[in-house]
């Protein structure tokens, strides 16, 4: 177990605020709060299994805050719900099977297509529009599968929703959010059960972070309801594009080597 000092305890709990906070309105919180972890001296496994304790806390906080606005019916999305749970946890459950150097490759390349989706798409706002992929089928494909990603691997998860749900569920963007945040809600406590099963979490750093990543969250989808689309939009852009720079900052990943830098 690693010994924090008191200074390294806060900087983990402001980390989690912020993540809570970015996470709440454009996905992107382990993109603070995993390097946070690794910086404090956690294993890599330690971190992923950390992440997931604290990281209910905000999508929980979120998706809470959403519901009671009337953002998303939680007795509608029930199924679709436990259907991104049970991909999170299949998901955890294969991480250590699953070769993970393909995904580290292809991860960047599909997060700036997302950031330039939602950058340059025309008439992009908090009204819904038509959608391409009935509600069944949406949940029965969509849901599971990227809940399958987010337990095997994680970044960008709810980037990955918002897109589904503008492009595909017909969604406006405040709605999508309000969503995204509920099936991450779910495909976290799959994620974390696997990983709080084979004794990974570091639960004392990992409840002090949740608490602090609550209110970051509800702070963060507080000014997502009042402000909508206008703050939405760029926040997700630029989570989406310091997400994938990370990707590629990391010397280990793939792409790198393919092309040569």
């Amino acid at each position: 177990m690693i010994d924090l000092t008191l200074q390294t305890a806060l900087m983990l709990a402001a980390a989690a605020f912020a993540a809570g906070f970015v996470d709440s309105i454009a996905g992107g919180g382990g993109l603070i709060t995993i390097p946070a972890l690794l910086l404090a001296g956690f294993s890599p496994v330690a971190a992923l299994g950390t992440n997931k304790l604290q990281g209910m806390f905000g999508s929980g906080s979120a998706t809470i805050h959403y519901a009671a606005n009337g953002q998303v019916d939680l007795r509608r999305q029930l199924p679709s719900a436990l259907l991104a749970l049970v991909g999170g946890a299949v998901g955890a459950l294969l991480a250590t099977i699953v070769p993970g150097g393909f995904l580290r490759a292809l991860l960047p390349v599909l997060l700036i297509a997302i950031a330039l989706y939602f950058a340059f798409k025309p008439n992009m706002g908090d009204v819904d529009r038509a959608e391409r992929l009935s509600p069944f089928l949406f949940g029965l494909t969509v849901v599971p599968a990227v809940g399958f990603y987010d337990g095997l691997f994680g970044p960008g998860t709810g980037s990955f929703l918002m897109l589904a749900f503008v492009a595909l569920a017909g969604y406006g963007v405040l709605k999508a959010t309000a969503h995204t945040k509920l099936l991450n809600f779910a495909s976290n406590i799959g994620g974390f059960v696997v990983f709080a099963a084979v004794g990974v979490i570091a639960w004392k750093i990992g409840l002090m972070m949740g608490v602090a990543q609550f209110l970051g969250a509800r702070l963060g989808a507080s000014l997502a309801i009042r402000i909508g689309a206008s703050l939405i939009k760029p926040l997700l852009v630029i989570v989406c594009l310091a997400l994938a720079v990370k990707l590629l900052a990391d010397p280990a990943n793939p792409l790198r080597q393919l092309i040569g830098v």
